[in-house]
């Protein structure tokens, strides 16, 4: 049997069960208050201020949790009638958040610092002030959903219902603990479905806009972030070919990653495309497009979520970006603990630092951190 997360019995010995909002000032976690309200919750807002100082200067307006945000998501606690907090954790927020962001660029990877948020933020220090609270849930206006396996006895997660906005991908780092504690009232209901029930609730920020950019770097100019955190410039180095043959200078291994075919700067009869970052050399080696494509990958921090490790090889469908579409393939855990998947068909561009989510249909299975992509046999 399959019980969702939502249809939790409420009755607890000193009353109503407790949650705790994780609000950003937007509409999704506005909505997700209502509704856990409205199911009988004894609610408790909370933002989490992440920046201070000059951090704050580089909001443009179109992130999450500026001052702003954090008058917005406290006029809809109000609104409802429930407490709201504001819980300071810059310095956790940098070092886990954005100190990986930064090494991850100057390690020749690309980072999704979403993920980073998720695992040490939201569902761990959030997760853990949740606790000291008295609160039985914390609830996110992510969209995903989940439920437990009353057979197998785990929890499980699932894309939410609305493919177009499942966000399951950035949350594979869950631990069964977490999931237990977790909800997502939004895993069912479509965007516009979400901004339907804000206007009905009141809430002035139903067409208020989603935050689009990563939070810290307001502008999407990564780069010049870096080299103001770390305060040193990156040095320019060579584009090379695989074969060693140097074609061109770079600006710095922290202005590219693979795939990339725009911004080069390189005269030539056929395009070139970034093949692969070698900090230790400073070199970025291109290639044509075809060269782009392989189908192995590796994977390390991985985290089996819906299901427990796997004692040899299943068939998943794998995402190894945000927004790549699924692809079959073949998922292996390795002897030294690492995880090896092997798609049907070679995928564009496989990254070092993105993470691959494994999936069975709407089923998370797991992930992990991609950290090589192996080349592919001679045919």
């Amino acid at each position: 049997m399959i019980t969702s997360g939502r249809d939790m019995n409420l009755s607890k010995e000193n009353g109503q069960a407790k949650a705790l909002i994780a609000m950003s000032g937007g509409v999704d976690s506005s909505v997700a208050a209502a509704l856990m309200q409205g199911q009988g919750y004894d609610c408790i807002g909370a933002m989490m201020k992440l920046y201070q100082g000059e951090d704050e200067a580089d909001q443009g307006g179109k992130t999450c949790c500026t001052a702003d945000d954090a008058e917005d998501a406290a006029l809809v606690a109000r609104k409802l009638g429930m407490p709201f907090y504001v819980f300071r954790f810059t310095e956790e927020f940098r070092c886990q958040v954005m100190d990986r962001f930064v090494n991850s660029y100057l390690k020749g990877e690309t980072p999704n610092p979403c993920i980073d948020c998720n695992r040490y933020m939201k569902f761990e220090k959030l997760y853990e002030r949740a606790l000291l609270l008295g609160c039985d849930k914390i609830v996110t206006g992510h969209y995903a959903r989940t439920s437990r396996d009353e057979a197998g006895g785990r929890w499980q997660m699932r894309k939410a219902l609305d493919q177009t906005k499942d966000q399951s991908y950035v949350l594979y780092c869950l631990t069964q603990e977490q999931l237990s504690h977790v909800c997502f009232p939004l895993g069912e209901l479509t965007k516009d479905k979400v901004r339907e029930l804000a206007q009905e609730y009141g809430f002035y920020n139903a067409d208020k806009q989603d935050s689009q950019d990563i939070c810290f770097v307001s502008d999407g100019h990564y780069e010049r972030f870096i080299e103001k955190y770390t305060g040193e410039k990156v040095p320019e180095g060579d584009f090379v070919t695989e074969d060693g043959e140097i074609i061109g200078r770079h600006k710095g291994i922290i202005h590219y990653t693979v795939g990339q075919r725009r911004g080069l700067g390189i005269a030539a009869a056929s395009p070139w495309y970034v093949k692969e970052i070698r900090p230790e050399s400073n070199e970025v080696v291109l290639c044509s497009n075809e060269e782009l494509f392989q189908r192995t990958l590796i994977a390390g921090e991985v985290n089996w979520v819906s299901i427990a490790e796997p004692a040899g090889k299943i068939r998943v469908e794998a995402k190894i970006r945000y927004r790549h579409r699924p692809a079959a393939a073949v998922a292996e855990m390795t002897e030294d603990g690492l995880l090896k998947v092997t798609f049907d068909e070679p995928q564009r561009a496989i990254t070092k630092g993105q993470s691959v989510v494994l999936y069975d249909g709407d089923l998370v299975l797991g992930g992990g951190k991609i950290i090589h992509s192996p080349a592919d046999p001679p045919a």
